[in-house]
């Protein structure tokens, strides 16, 4: 049973510095014939697997918001015909602080979204600007309070660190103006420089003073300290959230469950198979035009790569990975499999056992990305 949805809207009124996710400028491009292969797409899917009652859709881009009142209508409209949302489940839009009138938002809310999640990655109106960003501090504000007064009561807030220039009193000060916002859920993420972004241009340049690892580590320090302070649990690498609020939709990943991508340039994981779909417009919506899925690439996961995958995705939890859980799942014992990584990562206090969990220990938590890998590649 496939419990969980991604729709993608490619489309953003300006492209951040350091974004590489599919997105074109919204003006003048075919939003509406975009919404008309998107319900193509979801029927599609619903004819090809049959209809599955869902517990999230998350709906990222780009910037969904972006869109116009009517057209959000549409889309949420469209949504709740096509997807089965389970009732009082989690139904997420990413927004961009500053775009969210209050006709946004009411078509938003009307067409059932109960969770926000705003693009904020800081508060220093300077820095937003060195990053791409075109809204200010104070946008974040009023955007919040005009959510809470539709009614929202699910928001989540995206932080990013070690940015070019920033110092480790700015991320504080950023982090300590984000904790009035009276939110129930706070990711942050240390910048990470793309091919194809003007910071990889830059970079390559040597333009881009980045604080550098020694500052980013004490950032990522100061973010898990203060969420703690201020009753926020991590309960995965970058995410924080008050006790029930945690996102159920990242929790499919994590936990390694399938999901539907829909829209441009989107990734599912269906029935074993993990598939993305063409990222341009015309190369995207052709296919959906004669009936046809708009898939680019497809590949059937091993039980290899699977029982790999369960391990990398599992551990960034801060639960980890349960060992009588993956046990049953794959008929394997973990600590038997991947016998000599476990134990060298161990030595090295990285990843400890605790109960019938294999996680990351708190410094682990720092080098995350290198325990991730020594997990790839090890299986024949």
């Amino acid at each position: 049973m496939i419990q969980a949805a991604y729709i993608h809207i490619p489309f953003c009124e300006h492209i951040c510095h350091y974004c590489d996710f599919n997105k074109v400028f919204l003006k003048g491009q075919p939003v509406d014939e975009y919404l008309d292969s998107l319900e193509k797409e979801m029927k599609l899917t619903i004819e090809k697997y049959g209809q599955q009652e869902l517990s999230t859709i998350f709906v990222g881009g780009g910037t969904p918001t972006s869109l116009s009142a009517s057209q959000l209508e549409r889309l949420c409209g469209m949504v709740n015909k096509e997807l089965k949302l389970r009732p009082q489940q989690e139904y997420t839009f990413e927004a961009n602080p500053g775009d969210l009138t209050e006709d946004k938002l009411k078509a938003l809310y009307e067409g059932g979204v109960n969770r926000l999640s705003f693009g904020v990655q800081s508060f220093n109106n300077e820095l937003l600007k060195r990053i791409g960003r075109t809204h200010k501090a104070e946008d974040v504000f009023s955007s919040i309070e005009a959510a809470k007064k539709i009614g929202f009561n699910n928001i989540s807030v995206d932080l990013i660190y070690s940015l070019p220039g920033q110092t480790l009193e700015d991320f504080q000060e950023t982090l300590k103006t984000a904790f009035t916002l009276d939110i129930q859920h706070y990711s942050g993420y240390s910048l990470i420089i793309e091919p194809k972004t003007v910071f990889y241009n830059l970079m390559r340049k040597g333009k881009l003073p980045t604080p550098g690892e020694d500052v980013e580590a004490g950032m990522y320090s100061v973010l898990m300290e203060e969420m703690a302070r201020h009753g926020f649990q991590q309960y995965e690498i970058s995410n924080f959230a008050k006790p029930g609020f945690e996102s159920r939709h990242n929790l499919t990943y994590w936990n390694n469950e399938e999901y539907f991508g829909f829209g441009a340039g989107s990734h599912g994981y269906v029935h074993g198979n993990r598939y993305s779909n063409y990222g341009p417009l015309k190369k995207y919506m052709q296919p959906l035009e004669q009936g046809e899925f708009p898939i680019m690439h497809e590949h059937k996961v091993t039980a290899i790569e699977q029982m790999e995958e369960e391990l990398f995705l599992g551990l960034r939890e801060n639960k980890g990975v349960s060992l009588s859980s993956f046990e049953q799942k794959y008929n394997k014992n973990v600590l038997e499999l991947f016998d000599k990584e476990i134990n060298e990562l161990i030595s090295r206090e990285l990843i400890e056992i605790e109960s019938d969990y294999l996680k990351l220990t708190h410094k682990g938590r720092f080098l995350g990305n290198e325990v991730f890998q020594s997990f790839i590649g090890v299986l024949e």
